[in-house]
């Protein structure tokens, strides 16, 4: 009995290292621990259509304040996405080489919140704009790297061993990218662009463990998808139908943030249809639902999905719709 106890330990154990190592290949692109900096991308913001005119003036603020103090700061994730796609993103999330402390040091009003992932959440002339610190991400990585292998690029300079690090905590491809205003460089060290031009949405580990390490990025990639028009890799599509009934879990503020997020932006039509494809919709909005369903049943005209699309006619990311209307 002991002798298959440690047989079915020493299973178990190597079972939990081979998925370790298959996550860190699929990671990588690359069927060993190397990591192939051939396919780190610096691009001039001019050469794609951005400009510094693109930027809001309160992220410019936050920006300019942490450069003067001495610290790297970029624009990070889905703003860059939307500005390479010449698009009004939805709010400016600015990354930096300062600490939360140092952060909140420098602004007025200025608040630390969240527990796993802490940001700073500055406000600046009524707007707000969450500031990320590099730090905080490299602590968690060191926690995986206790168990993990530790990977070090070749030939690398220290501000491009940060960004890449980072990156690859970031939900999609296309939400990895850094663009750095002060010199106008776009960095992309996952191919994020070449999504972006292909309009994919493609996870950066593999997209089961991607969405059960966190459930709302299911929510995340419909949003995106919804307002992007995006096709999804078979990797994610196979996980969302998989893991779909994960998201009741979620708390209900976070559930209702990520629905006005999809009505509110002028996406509420593809959004819905989304959600009515991988079984969400009964879960998010049952009671809608149940309507559409029995409206579809009927044969009845969907007067639900006409008010949805006139809806999105009238509203955009510069001018979101209220969400008492949900």
């Amino acid at each position: 009995m002991a002798i298959f106890m440690r047989a079915k330990k020493l299973f178990s154990t190597s079972l939990r290292s081979f998925t370790r190592f298959q996550r860190w290949n699929h990671t990588l692109g690359e069927r060993s621990l190397q990591v192939d900096t051939s396919k780190w991308k610096k691009i001039q913001a001019s050469k794609v259509g951005i400009s510094a005119s693109m930027i809001s003036h309160p992220s410019w603020v936050v920006l300019n304040i942490l450069h003067k103090g001495g610290f790297e700061a970029y624009l990070v994730g889905g703003c860059v996405r939307d500005l390479l796609l010449n698009r009004i993103p939805k709010d400016f999330d600015v990354i930096t080489t300062a600490n939360l402390k140092q952060i909140r040091s420098r602004f007025h009003r200025a608040v630390i919140i969240g527990r796993r992932f802490p940001i700073c959440r500055v406000q600046i002339k009524g707007s707000i704009i969450e500031v990320s610190s590099f730090e905080t991400v490299a602590k968690h990585d060191e926690e995986k790297e206790k168990t993990l292998p530790s990977l070090v690029p070749n030939r690398c300079d220290e501000k491009d061993l940060i960004r890449w690090r980072n990156s690859r905590n970031r939900d999609f491809t296309i939400n990895s990218l850094f663009f750095d205003p002060f010199t106008s460089n776009i960095y992309d060290y996952n191919d994020g662009m070449s999504d972006l031009k292909l309009l994919k949405l493609r996870t950066l580990i593999p997209a089961h463990v991607s969405f059960q390490e966190d459930c709302a990025r299911i929510l995340r990639g419909l949003r995106i998808a919804a307002r992007l028009c995006l096709s999804f890799s078979r990797d994610i599509e196979r996980a969302m139908h998989d893991l779909s009934a994960s998201i009741g879990g979620l708390d209900k503020f976070r559930l209702m943030l990520e629905i006005n997020y999809m009505l509110s932006y002028g996406a509420a039509v593809p959004s819905i249809c989304l959600l009515q494809r991988f079984n969400l919709l009964n879960i998010l909005l049952p009671f809608q639902a149940a309507y559409i369903d029995q409206q579809r049943s009927a044969k009845n005209s969907m007067m639900l999905m006409k008010l949805f699309f006139n809806l999105d006619k009238l509203v955009s990311c510069d001018h979101p719709a209220d969400s008492n209307l949900w």
